[in-house]
């Protein structure tokens, strides 16, 4: 297997001349392979974006940690809201029985 621009045996071992890792591979070029019109520029400022997403992966993690936090204390919130209702609820029932009761004995005497 010697074929060029592979994983194992890069086209270049320079990592400013190599290509970008590209979601597509075309027929021309093997994937991952420095292209003859390639600008070394383009390859820094790729990188330094990608450094940055990388350094700002911690905070979209923890951003979605807080948002799964706050949908659980929403859920918890609503389902001790219902619990209390359920609660009253009831109260009001047994309320209610013992009124009519004591309704019931008054007309009866």
């Amino acid at each position: 297997m010697t074929a060029l621009g592979t994983i194992d045996r890069p086209l270049t071992h320079d990592p400013l001349k190599q290509a970008l890792m590209s979601p597509y591979t075309t027929s021309e070029q093997p994937h991952g392979a420095a292209h003859a019109d390639f600008i070394t520029a383009g390859a820094i400022t790729s990188r330094q974006n990608r450094t940055r997403e990388m350094q700002l992966i911690p905070e979209a993690l923890a951003r979605a940690h807080m948002d799964d936090r706050m949908r659980e204390v929403d859920a918890e919130r609503l389902a001790m809201r219902l619990v209390a209702a359920r609660r009253m609820q009831r109260r009001a029932e047994r309320v209610s029985l013992r009124a009519r009761r004591a309704l019931a004995m008054a007309v009866m005497h």
